[in-house]
């Protein structure tokens, strides 16, 4: 009988561009007070819900919202690159409202289907998808029995969602149209089967 492991997916807290809807990519972008309350608040999720590891993307906004639970725990967070966010390209901190002012056409065959029209200059929405999603294959591999926080991005946890569960990526804005920052989905993970147990579940402070 295979082993069950948890991945416990966790969107970082609120960043200085969220509160504005702008698009944070690659960009390193600080959170807000709120964001660092919301961090504050996964950590107390994590005491009273352990976890055995702890990975995060490589950006500031996701290794500073999984600290306090890496603190509660005891516990040294990994550093995984391919749990980067997706690079937005020319919407990189802008607005989809801004865009669409100077390329209507274009913002509106994003939002009829993002992923066969992504913005100028971004990152292939299914490469996004395949690298996170090997990613959490990688991680769940390396802790079988497990439960994992893993601490990543909106978009590019959204696409992984999308790939693991067999939904078609370009369905991925109407079928999770965004995942709270700091809130917890569950992955279940038992040889190739994949199940999700619960999704964008708050842990206290949430936006």
């Amino acid at each position: 009988m295979s082993t069950n492991t948890t991945l416990l997916l966790a969107r970082h807290g609120q960043t200085v561009w969220h509160a504005e809807n702008r698009y944070a990519g690659i960009s390193d972008v600080a959170l807000t007070d709120e964001g660092r309350a919301q961090a504050e608040a996964l950590g107390r999720w994590a005491t009273a819900h352990p976890v055995d590891a702890i990975w995060t993307s490589p950006l500031s906004r996701a290794i500073l919202t999984a600290a306090p639970a890496a603190h509660a725990l005891n516990l040294t967070p990994h550093t995984e690159p391919a749990l980067r966010e997706c690079d937005f390209g020319v919407l990189e901190g802008r607005t989809l409202a801004e865009f669409e002012v100077e390329n209507p056409g274009a913002a509106e065959a994003f939002r009829s289907d993002p992923v066969a029209n992504p913005f100028p200059e971004a990152e292939d929405p299914t490469t996004a998808a395949t690298r996170g999603t090997a990613a959490l294959h990688r991680i769940a591999a390396a802790h079988s029995g497990e439960r994992v926080l893993v601490v990543a991005h909106n978009t590019l946890l959204r696409l992984v969602l999308c790939r693991l569960l067999g939904i078609p990526l370009g369905e991925y804005r109407r079928v999770f149209p965004r995942l709270r920052n700091a809130a917890v989905s569950e992955l279940r993970l038992q040889g190739g089967t994949v199940a999700l147990m619960s999704l964008n579940v708050p842990c206290g402070t949430e936006s």
